[in-house]
């Protein structure tokens, strides 16, 4: 028999709420960027949200499938992931799910067991580079923070469910890795991409290890990417630029992404699960608190 795989899943809730955190908190922000100087104002100023509630998207939705299946088999098999993210998407399909999803969890309902010819099928047979599997693997690299090769292999199983594209999976590896080691308490650009299988995420996630954290937000995401163009190494290296400026603040994290625009819940989902992996939503204020949507306690 294999050994057990470690397991830290304090870690990963920890993260599962950072995360969820961040991509309510992001979400909010949509509306304003219509008006991109309100906007700027808005988050310069550190003006909290005014919604009642904050509530959370696919990002979320789906790390919670992912927490599902470690939960149940304390590792990621592949077609119970992708009839979690099935069942997900069919309970609330209005959660912003992206094209590719759209058409593929559907299908995954039916037959969960081919996901991998449906997920290599996606986009012309390129399969998705997109940075869905980078949003919802956070709680995945904490839950797995005892051994970084566990994270990477754990990582790669989550993400090919749905993003058969290598530069969809490389991010999942680099965002669970830098979670892994924010849980540990020493998160270090250079070692995530160095756990990065090379390629354009590795060669962004490089960029912002020498980018100094005095350099102002807007400008950062101007040369690492905002997750405007959905792709994960468009994504990645801006997140984990700012989950690295600000490893043991969430709040301050949150602000610090958000001011890059761009896939906000996307960008803020991944810095929350990794600055959270460490943090939990320890030190955020009562009223954000009161304002997110919950996630549910039994995950």
């Amino acid at each position: 028999m294999k050994p057990p795989l470690p397991a830290d899943r304090p870690a990963a809730r920890r993260s599962l709420d950072g995360l969820a955190l961040g991509d309510a908190f992001g979400e909010r922000w949509f509306p304003l960027f219509r008006d991109r100087l309100r906007a700027d104002e808005e988050i310069r100023s550190r003006r909290t949200p005014p919604e009642d509630t904050w509530h959370w998207t696919d990002d979320t939705a789906m790390a919670l499938g992912v927490l599902r299946v470690l939960d149940r088999h304390g590792e990621i098999r592949r077609t119970d992931l992708a009839l979690a993210f099935a069942r997900g998407h069919e309970a609330d399909p209005a959660r912003g799910y992206g094209y590719g999803m759209q058409e593929l969890l559907p299908r995954l309902l039916v037959e969960p067991h081919r996901w991998r010819e449906l997920a290599r099928a996606l986009f012309d047979g390129e399969g998705s580079l997109g940075n869905g599997a980078a949003m919802r693997v956070a709680p995945l690299g904490a839950w797995f923070g005892a051994s970084l090769p566990a994270v990477a292999e754990q990582a790669v199983r989550s993400a090919e469910v749905t993003h058969a594209h290598p530069e969809g999976v490389a991010g999942a590896i680099a965002v669970a890795t830098a979670a892994a080691l924010s849980a540990r308490g020493g998160l270090d650009l250079a070692a995530v991409a160095a756990a990065t299988p090379p390629g354009a995420t590795r060669d962004g996630v490089r960029e912002p290890a020498g980018l100094p954290f005095a350099t102002p937000p807007r400008q950062a995401a101007d040369r690492l990417g905002n997750g405007r163009r959905i792709r994960a190494d468009d994504t990645v290296p801006f997140a984990l630029w700012c989950a690295a400026r600000y490893p043991t603040d969430l709040t301050e994290a949150l602000w610090s992404t958000a001011e890059g625009f761009g896939d906000v819940d996307t960008t803020c989902a991944i810095t929350g699960g990794v600055v959270g992996a460490r943090t939990g939503v320890t030190g955020v204020s009562t009223e954000w608190l009161r304002r997110r949507e919950l996630v549910p306690r039994g995950v």
